[in-house]
């Protein structure tokens, strides 16, 4: 894995998310899409929310103090590592994470975006001298090391933008 290509993905895709946010206007950030699914807000919470828990799972391992290193990655989790993407089909969100989204404003948003690359600058330097088998585990994905972890973090981001353009076409 690339540390840096990574790194600046990640940049970019937090970028587009800033971005994204001044074109969209107070009402629209917070209206449902005909037809059901997550608002712009509701999005941005939860990709930004994640992105910093992603993190302290991430930064836990370049501690070397992540869990025990018993079990790998789930098929979803080598599939995702392996093709930088997400699957081709649509995964439902657990019931846990459903039910912890919330409709942020717009100055929260850029907060946290804010929030999300500080905490990624300060990590990103530390996982060359991560171990390899100190692993944390994602939930879908299975026990992720550092280096995984930023990868996922990049496919996390990326995927949650062609999320925002398709409530862009909806609204």
């Amino acid at each position: 894995m690339n540390t840096a290509k990574e790194r600046r993905a990640i940049d970019e895709a937090l970028n587009n998310y800033r971005s994204m946010l001044d074109t969209i206007n107070d009402e629209q950030f917070t209206q449902t899409p005909s037809g059901g699914g997550w608002s712009y807000a509701e999005v941005y919470d939860h990709i930004l929310r994640s992105t910093l828990g992603a993190s302290i799972a991430l930064e836990r391992c370049t501690h070397n103090n992540g869990q025990s290193a018993k079990g790998g990655l789930t098929l979803m989790g080598r599939y995702m590592l392996l093709m930088g993407s997400f699957p081709p089909f649509k995964t439902k969100a657990p019931a846990e994470l459903e039910d912890s989204v919330k409709k942020i404003d717009k100055e929260e948003a850029r907060n946290l975006i804010i929030k999300s690359r500080k905490r990624i600058d300060g990590i990103t330097d530390k996982i060359k001298d991560a171990l390899p088998y100190a692993r944390y585990k994602h939930p879908r994905m299975g026990m992720l090391n550092a280096g995984q972890w930023l990868k996922f973090i990049r496919i996390h981001l990326e995927h949650h933008l062609k999320q925002l353009n398709r409530i862009t076409k909806r609204l």
